[in-house]
């Protein structure tokens, strides 16, 4: 839609807002390198750990030398081989003799050998993401955006528009505006019945 928006009109958005479903690295990727368009999207991230040891965000990534530093200083290096998920994830493994000894073993990997951190090849986009997540502008863009989402959870789930019953482009689009112009009638009605406030009344004494 955005391609078809910029080729027919010559006209990009400067941000985009969206769900955690379109928070994958492949379109935050898109989103940021291809198109220059600020993501203002959730990222999906799995690398959090809820028992108490050391996640991802605990470890520091130097870019200029690819590797991971742990909280005890140590290295965390990568072979280069693409894994998971399609080929889309590097892993970076620590050394054995480095974990075997640390004091933080315990909090670290206290099930494995050597600690290793899964990184995607999109992790820049998506780290573009995590900042924009931080912004008043991405604050106000999710509210907006739940306002938005209201109005078509409302068509779906009050008028039954979980499907379109007519054909074709301009089937959908007739049904759809008939649809807008039911809802806006409903909300237009509850505002007219709504009773106007009511004014103060002076207290004589």
């Amino acid at each position: 839609m955005i391609e078809r928006t910029e080729q027919r009109f010559d006209i990009k958005p400067e941000w985009l807002a969206a769900d955690t479903a379109y928070g994958s690295g492949a379109n935050l990727n898109w989103l940021v390198k291809d198109k220059k368009i600020a993501p203002h999207v959730p990222v999906i991230d799995k690398s959090n750990r809820d028992d108490g040891t050391f996640s991802r965000q605990d470890f520091t990534f130097d870019e200029e030398r690819n590797v991971y530093v742990c909280p005890a200083g140590k290295i965390l290096t990568t072979t280069g081989r693409l894994v998971n998920d399609g080929e889309t994830t590097l892993l970076y493994f620590a050394s054995v003799l480095d974990c075997r000894s640390c004091l933080l073993k315990a909090r670290c990997c206290p099930k494995m050998a050597p600690r290793r951190i899964p990184r995607s090849i999109y992790e820049e986009a998506r780290d573009v993401a995590r900042a924009l997540a931080k912004t008043k502008a991405f604050e106000q863009s999710r509210r907006d955006r739940k306002r938005v989402e209201m109005l078509f959870a409302h068509l779906k789930r009050i008028l039954r528009l979980g499907r379109l019953r007519l054909r074709g482009p301009r089937g959908a689009q007739f049904e759809f505006t008939l649809a807008a112009i039911a809802q806006n009638l409903r909300r237009l009605a509850k505002l007219v019945a709504r009773p106007p406030p009511s004014a103060p009344t002076a207290c004589v004494a």
